[in-house]
């Protein structure tokens, strides 16, 4: 196994948007949320197929429609979040291997989509990484302010003129970019721990909520180093080899956070 340049550059950029988008989601405790929105994204995968379009952009329109209609369900229904979650993301999960399987003649490499292969990416998927890659921490860095006073206590920050349904729908999109960028990486079941696992190991050692952000990226960049080179070496799956190197280095950070408290 090989991997060019372009390839290990497009690898170490979505960790880059994804470990601070991450800890949002482990602050807001908003894992099941996108796993759900990773989950819809096979649904993408089909559309962009069967429409003929770049699969980038189909993952990523489905993302945005999906996570859309979740924050409105989840303020106009009484269900639970997680219920609701549950229910939209395996539907959206199920309809894409559905219109997948039911395409005659349509050769997919599902493994792949679902646990990443960076050998898959191509030049077309190496410009959309970097542009959503870019234009996700460009937002994040404009929204950071409001959508962290909306993790802290929503009610508060509404009170003070801050946009919660506004800010809360952006943060739904960056998820749903990100999410699209990052799939050929480590793929739609694996994508949600390129969010959560290095925002998780940077906690114990940030004093500040931008300190984690900083940790959490350059954690998931070493993450995917390490895992790259596990692949390369043993020839094991990229996706796979890519999250169990961010858990070797989580499993690290409660180590040396446990041996620092005594």
């Amino acid at each position: 196994m090989t991997f060019s340049g372009g390839r290990c550059s497009a690898g170490w950029v979505s960790p880059l948007a994804a470990g601070p988008l991450g800890c949002f989601v482990v602050w807001r405790r908003m894992s099941y949320f996108g796993a759900s929105i990773a989950h819809a994204a096979l649904l993408g995968v089909a559309l962009g197929l069967i429409l003929g379009i770049d699969l980038t952009l189909g993952i990523a329109l489905t993302g945005v429609v999906f996570a859309i209609a979740i924050v409105f369900l989840q303020r106009h229904t009484r269900l639970a979040s997680d219920t609701l979650l549950g229910i939209l993301a395996h539907a959206a999960l199920a309809a894409g291997l559905v219109a997948i399987s039911s395409r005659q003649g349509l050769r997919v490499d599902l493994l792949g989509y679902l646990f990443g292969d960076i050998l898959a990416v191509s030049q077309a998927d190496l410009v959309w990484i970097y542009l959503g890659g870019g234009l996700s921490l460009a937002v994040l860095a404009a929204v950071w302010r409001g959508l962290l006073a909306i993790t802290v206590h929503e009610e508060l920050a509404r009170a003070e003129g801050v946009h919660v349904l506004a800010i809360q729908l952006i943060f739904a999109l960056l998820l749903a970019i990100v999410i699209a960028v990052s799939m050929k990486i480590v793929g739609v079941l694996l994508i949600i721990s390129l969010l959560i696992i290095p925002a998780a190991a940077a906690r114990p050692f940030a004093k500040t909520p931008e300190q984690m952000a900083i940790l959490a990226a350059l954690i998931g960049a070493v993450a995917v180093a390490a895992g790259l080179g596990a692949s390369y070496h043993w020839d094991t799956p990229s996706g796979p080899s890519v999250v169990m190197a961010a858990f070797a280095m989580f499993l690290a950070s409660l180590a040396a956070a446990s041996f620092q408290r005594r």
